[in-house]
């Protein structure tokens, strides 16, 4: 091992880390259309946003919400309709459409049809949606657990908060055979 004679090296103390405006605020959410809603996506969640491509690879024998496969940077991802997955119509493609991968720490290679990017949300300005109006996209059925408060902006536009983890998670979302 070491000789006594062995010099020592000495570190620096570690300084404490200096908050600089490239460090992302935590209030900060990723903001998406999906049909006709406002989602608001953790940003430790979130992958890569890819437009969405001109082919996408049925797999036969699944459910109606799993639209099929893509290739993203030479790993297969699924492609989720979220919409389709609540119960609640489907989500069009078009121009502004694009797919939101989860992130690669949640270990599953998935990616949801977004209708349009909104981009990044500041949380903290938004207030708390409790009228029983707050979920009524999803009806009787009750509000999912990978759906979290609902909230309003300045302008009054509701937002609901999307646990990407809970959904990847959910028996549900795993279950993609007819």
């Amino acid at each position: 091992m070491f000789d006594q004679e062995d010099p020592v090296i000495a570190l620096p103390p570690i300084e404490p880390a200096v908050e600089t405006s490239q460090q992302v605020d935590t209030a900060a959410r990723l903001g998406l259309m999906i049909g006709d809603q406002r989602w608001l996506v953790d940003l430790s969640e979130a992958g890569e946003i890819v437009p969405v491509p001109d082919s996408i690879a049925r797999v036969p024998l699944t459910r109606e919400w799993l639209l099929g496969l893509v290739n993203l940077r030479g790993a297969l991802y699924t492609v989720i309709d979220l919409q389709a997955f609540a119960r609640l119509g489907r989500t069009d493609g078009g121009k502004d459409s694009r797919l939101l991968a989860l992130a690669s720490r949640l270990n599953f290679n998935a990616s949801i049809m977004v209708t349009r990017m909104m981009g990044l949300r500041n949380v903290s300005s938004m207030r708390s949606d409790d009228t029983d109006s707050a979920y009524a996209p999803f009806g009787s059925a009750g509000q999912p657990e990978w759906v979290g408060n609902a909230l309003l902006d300045a302008d009054g536009n509701r937002w609901y908060e999307l646990d990407l983890a809970r959904l990847a998670a959910g028996s549900d979302f795993l279950l993609v055979g007819r």
